[in-house]
C-alpha cells in the first residue's frame, strides 16, 4: 500500500513534526516520489523504504536524485541463511527474497541511499545482542551511516553495536518502552566508554 488515501498518516506525521525537535524518519507504505514529497512537506527529515526498493530498485535512484541522498534510508531486513551469508527477507521475515544482504547493501549504497537501517531478523526481539558480524560486513562495502537494529537488551549490547559492529547508530525499542534501561543512564554509560552521543 502507498500513502495514497492515507491522509491520516500524513496528518499524524505533521503533528509529530510540530512537537519533536529531533530528526524525524518515517517509513511504511512509501512507494512513489509523491509519497516522499508528502512526508517531507509536513516536516519529516528522512524516509525509510524497504519493499518498494526491493520491488523497484530504481526508486532509490529517483528518490536520491529528486530529494537528495541524505533523506533516503533503505531498511534491510536480513536473516542468516548459512555460516557467512544473510539474505533479505520480506513480509515480517517470512519470505526469503534470495537476495544476498551484503550485495544488496552495496547496491543500494551505489544507487544513492544515504543511510541503512539494518535489522537482523535472527536477533530481533531476543534481547541477546545485535548481529555485529552482519553490520561489520555491511560496513566493509558501504560508506554511509548504518543503524543497527534487532537484539538490544543491555547497555553493553548497544556499546558493542558501535565497537564490534561498526554501526553509526543503534535502534532499541522495548528496553525503553518497558523502562528496562533509562536513556540518560545509557548516554552516560556510552560516554564512559568513549562513544560520542547526542546530549
Amino acid at each position: 500500500a502507498s500513502l495514497e488515501g492515507r491522509d491520516t498518516i500524513v496528518d499524524v506525521v505533521k503533528k509529530v513534526a510540530q512537537e519533536v525537535f529531533i530528526p524525524l524518519t518515517v517509513g511504511g507504505g512509501i512507494r512513489k516520489l509523491e509519497d516522499i514529497y508528502s512526508l517531507l512537506n509536513v516536516g519529516c527529515d528522512k524516509v525509510s523504504i524497504n519493499s518498494a526498493a526491493i520491488d523497484r530498485p530504481d526508486f532509490i535512484n529517483e528518490g536520491a536524485k529528486r530529494f537528495g541522498s541524505q533523506c533516503i534510508v533503505v531498511a534491510i531486513d536480513a536473516k542468516r541463511v548459512s555460516k557467512d551469508n544473510w539474505n533479505i527477507f520480506v513480509h515480517g521475515g517470512r519470505k526469503d527474497t534470495g537476495i544476498d544482504a551484503i550485495e544488496w547493501a552495496k547496491e543500494v549504497y551505489e544507487r544513492g541511499a544515504g543511510e541503512l537501517l539494518v535489522t537482523s531478523m535472527d536477533a530481533d526481539g531476543t534481547k541477546a545482542g545485535f548481529d555485529n558480524e552482519l553490520n561489520r560486513r555491511i560496513d566493509e562495502v558501504v560508506n554511509i551511516p548504518i543503524i543497527a537494529s534487532g537484539g538490544a537488551g543491555t547497555m553493553e549490547h548497544i556499546r558493542d553495536a558501535f565497537t564490534l559492529g561498526h554501526a553509526d547508530a543503534a535502534l532499541a525499542a522495548s528496553i525503553f518502552h518497558f523502562k528496562e534501561i533509562d536513556i540518560m543512564d545509557l548516554k552516560h554509560y556510552l560516554l564512559s566508554q568513549n562513544i560520542p552521543v547526542r546530549r
